[in-house]
């Protein structure tokens, strides 16, 4: 048995994230889960602090004074934002010199989002950072404190966890397998797109515990809303996934239960919702971009991770609450027993 400490699944989750969208999004091995790089762990810590900072100055009324004068929070702040500056911009610099200097075709022809902006027109280091930055905020801790939640249900549901793993095993013949990083390898496309079980649970911890609770738009325009009401230019709209998904005039009587067969018909096949319903991805024009990234990333976390392991609450009758953040995290992170599942 491991048992690990007070925010296992909160905090790994959020290292465990951060690096493989480095890996895929740029390019580059950041290993903040193993802290074998002294910038990637300075550059995680300090992104951290920067983001909860930020948060601070919607409470802080002098945060423009403490800037000004660089004193307080806003005089660490600046120190984390150069530790973040420095780290991203040589990220940036090393890979525009390889791709310049280096004669290895296969080099030019990475796929990740880094490179692809570099062998187009824009180089301007400022514009890239500011890239590399937007795509971090909007998936390390939304698809972390999804698979944080996602696990304490299936604590919660050991029926539901059971399932999960029933379908793994059958889908991907892992049974045979009994390392898991060579199971990871046999992941395909395709096989991650069958398991239509783990896609509704997952689906369904999104509605119960959305990564974003609340969110607002500004109006660009005079407009009238479905109900009638009419917004003007400046306005600020905002509405609350969180509250929506627990609404009974939505979902059912049964809408404050984590039931994921409520999204799939009688064969066992997933069926989506209105976005307008479904709101944790957002809706029209506006519907994340990483959607799809983000699911096949849980996805593939929990299958690797409950074929080989069965997870536990330390303390079985916990009920978890959230932190008021921007982000659905669970206050106090989430404590629990991580068993070895016998694979044969």
């Amino acid at each position: 048995m491991i048992d690990e400490g007070k925010e296992v699944t909160q905090d790994l989750s959020m290292k465990a994230t951060l690096d493989s969208m480095f890996q895929v999004a740029f390019g580059v091995e950041l290993d903040s889960m193993c802290g074998s790089s002294e910038e990637g762990k300075k550059f995680s810590i300090a992104f951290d602090d920067a983001s909860a900072m930020t948060l601070f100055r919607y409470v802080d009324i002098l945060w423009k004074i403490k800037k000004f004068l660089n004193i307080g929070s806003e005089a660490s702040m600046k120190k984390k934002t150069k530790i973040i500056n420095d780290f991203v911009f040589k990220i940036i610099h090393t890979k525009i010199e390889l791709m310049e200097s280096s004669k290895d075709k296969s080099l030019m022809k990475r796929e990740d989002i880094l490179s692809r902006f570099l062998k187009g027109t824009e180089n301007d280091p400022i514009y890239l950072r500011d890239v590399i930055l937007s795509v971090i905020i909007a998936g390390k801790d939304t698809t972390a404190t999804t698979f944080s939640w996602f696990i304490y249900l299936l604590c919660k549901h050991p029926s539901v966890q059971d399932k999960v793993v029933n379908e793994l095993r059958e889908l991907a013949n892992a049974k045979k397998i009994a390392n898991f990083a060579d199971f990871a390898e046999t992941l395909s496309e395709e096989v991650v797109e069958r398991m239509q079980y783990l896609h509704a649970a997952i689906t369904e911890t999104l509605r119960i515990y959305p990564a974003v609770p609340v969110d607002g738009k500004i109006c660009s325009s005079d407009d009238t809303l479905p109900d009638g009401y009419s917004v003007r230019k400046g306005d600020l709209v905002v509405y609350q996934p969180y509250a929506m998904g627990r609404m009974k005039c939505l979902w059912g009587d049964d809408a404050d239960q984590f039931r994921p067969e409520r999204w799939l018909d009688e064969n066992g096949v997933f069926q989506p919702q209105s976005p307008f319903k479904f709101t944790a991805f957002q809706a029209g024009p506006r519907i994340c971009l990483g959607k799809e990234f983000a699911y096949r990333q849980l996805k593939i976390f929990a299958t690797v991770l409950l074929n080989y392991f069965e997870f536990k609450l330390s303390d079985e009758k916990r009920i978890a609450h959230y932190r008021t953040m921007i982000t659905l995290h669970i206050d106090g992170g989430l404590q629990v027993r991580v068993l070895h599942r016998n694979i044969n």
